[in-house]
């Protein structure tokens, strides 16, 4: 491009001057140089079996920016702050237990946001620079959003593992583009979290092995999007009453203290959505579903596993209220997985009819996960338990 590169330096300037008309809160520049480093930390990461496997699998792809455009010269890193305050939350009470979806899938489903935001960008740059090529990606592009964050001067990787901002903390979300445009670099922010492990010694499951190291596989996070049976106790006792997602390392992090923000109406959180009470949601259809979550980015996984979990908040809420609806799924229910968990909360729970229930369950079951986890349930029924459900 036959432009100076004081040129580049002002469409910077003026990029970042109207970023909030964009609906943008934060924009960097970075270099789109391979992130080399990266590539050895991705490979240990793997080689210790704590990818989710909801990455992109090429490794290169994730750490060298060519591999998405042709030449690239420059990646812009975009960060939209989100709520972190629920106002006038519903209660949970006895007979009316309520699940939590963590606050990323509040509002609108942030994929759509960041993508609508992009578009706004690619077309402010086009109309500015017609030749301009460009490639955006959000969350689930190859590129790994924290470390453009992090090289582009959005803020610094905490050891939580997120994104730590000086305006927002880390209620943020990331997105990104590769671009032919020399844009200069922003330089990264030096700050750290320091000798604070508060996350760390916080997460529920020990996820976080060390500063900036996650352990995917025992994230609650992970845990409650994944399909199937959770065959760990301990995991699903640790799940408490999270039906997506879970804050606990934000929450608890000094840098989020006080902050939040909610300019942006689309991520305005609907109390009864990501509060939900629980018990409904165990006989909800496929279209009562996606009528109530399938604005949330909760929804990518379908019903399933948001029922799943429900299922699991019941059990370590020991809600004796909650035993004839899942001595019916356990009963009828055509999938394994939340036959099985009807029978691990039921197994929590206790009572007069789940001792029968689960013999004649565990006599007709053909699902061999599903039968060991009813088995496991007939031999705990009348044992203790703790729950770790949020208020």
């Amino acid at each position: 491009m036959n432009v100076s590169d004081g040129q580049w330096l002002r469409l910077r300037e003026e990029l970042r001057e109207a970023a909030p008309e964009l609906g943008i809160d934060k924009i960097g520049f970075a270099s789109a140089d391979p992130f080399t480093e990266l590539k050895g930390i991705l490979l240990k990461h793997r080689e210790k079996g704590f990818e989710s496997g909801f990455e992109e699998r090429d490794i290169e792809k994730r750490v060298n920016p060519a591999l998405s455009l042709e030449e690239p010269q420059s990646i812009i890193s975009i960060a939209v702050a989100y709520p972190s305050k629920l106002k006038d939350p519903p209660r949970s009470e006895p007979g009316a237990y309520r699940g939590m979806l963590s606050r990323s899938a509040w509002g609108t489903d942030y994929h759509h946001v960041l993508r609508s935001r992009l578009e706004r960008l690619e077309a402010w740059i086009q109309e500015r620079v017609p030749e301009a090529r460009m490639q955006s990606m959000v969350d689930t592009g190859a590129l790994v959003d924290r470390a453009v964050a992090e090289r582009a001067g959005i803020g610094y990787v905490g050891s939580n593992c997120a994104v730590i901002t000086p305006e927002f903390g880390s209620w943020v979300y990331l997105g990104e583009m590769i671009t032919n445009i020399p844009f200069p670099p922003d330089q990264p922010i030096t700050d750290s979290c320091g000798d604070c492990t508060i996350c760390i010694d916080a997460c529920p499951t020990g996820a976080l092995v060390g500063p900036g190291q996650l352990n995917a596989q025992r994230c609650v996070s992970f845990l409650t999007q994944t399909k199937g049976i959770i065959e760990d106790d301990e995991l699903k006792r640790k799940i408490g009453n999270r039906l997506y997602g879970c804050d606990t390392c934000q929450i608890v992090c000094p840098k989020n203290k006080g902050i939040h923000f909610d300019r942006h109406p689309e991520l305005a959180p609907d109390p009864e959505q990501v509060k939900p009470l629980l018990k409904p949601l165990l006989s909800m259809s496929n279209r009562e579903f996606k009528e109530r979550f399938g604005t949330s980015a909760a929804a990518w996984r379908g019903k399933k596993p948001i029922q799943r979990n429900a299922i699991l908040a019941l059990g370590n809420f020991r809600d004796a209220s909650s035993v004839p609806q899942l001595l019916e799924l356990l009963r009828a229910d055509e999938r394994p997985e939340i036959r099985a968990t009807a029978a691990w909360a039921l197994g929590r729970i206790g009572g007069e009819a789940v001792p029968e229930a689960l013999a004649a369950a565990v006599a007709k079951e053909t699902d061999v996960a599903a039968r060991r986890e009813i088995e496991k349930a007939q031999a705990a029924v009348a044992g203790e338990g703790t729950g770790e459900a949020e208020a």
